[in-house]
């Protein structure tokens, strides 16, 4: 069985972000040369998140609508985890919303995808250096 471990690094000019990473991961696929197998995406932060779906301007904002809504940023007080001198308890709740990670199916060397399906790094409070681990197992 083959594996490759690599980290992918983001540092984000804005709190919030949305960043298509499908091309970095279908690079990793390649260069893992598995043909079968499996590729695991994950953040390694717990304001971050990994997931799939459909690369359009228009749902990203809804996305992050949608999420303001659930979780607003303001007021910070009205968070229990921000009386301890943080103030990004609603980036932990974002991320919970979004997930943790993603699998991905690899057939034939490329990931396995339905129709317009992308690999996504959701950043919810960003401006600092955070990671995300691939991992790609497989024959």
């Amino acid at each position: 069985m083959k594996s490759l471990t690599e980290y992918l690094w983001f540092n984000t000019q804005t709190k919030r972000a949305y960043i298509n990473i499908t091309p970095q991961i279908e690079d990793l696929v390649k260069k893992s040369r598995v043909k079968e197998g499996l590729c695991l995406v994950n953040a390694m932060h717990i304001t971050a998140s990994v997931f799939i779906n459909d690369d359009e301007d228009g749902l990203r904002k809804d996305f992050d609508q949608w999420l303001e809504k659930l979780a607003p940023h303001e007021p910070v007080s009205g968070y229990a985890h921000n009386l301890t001198g943080e103030d990004n308890a609603d980036a932990h709740i974002k991320r919970q919303l979004m997930g943790r990670e993603v699998v991905a199916a690899i057939t034939d060397g490329k990931l396995d995808f339905g129709p317009w399906e992308q690999i996504f790094y959701g950043e919810f409070d960003g401006m600092r250096r955070k990671r995300v681990l691939v991992k790609i197992i497989g024959e």
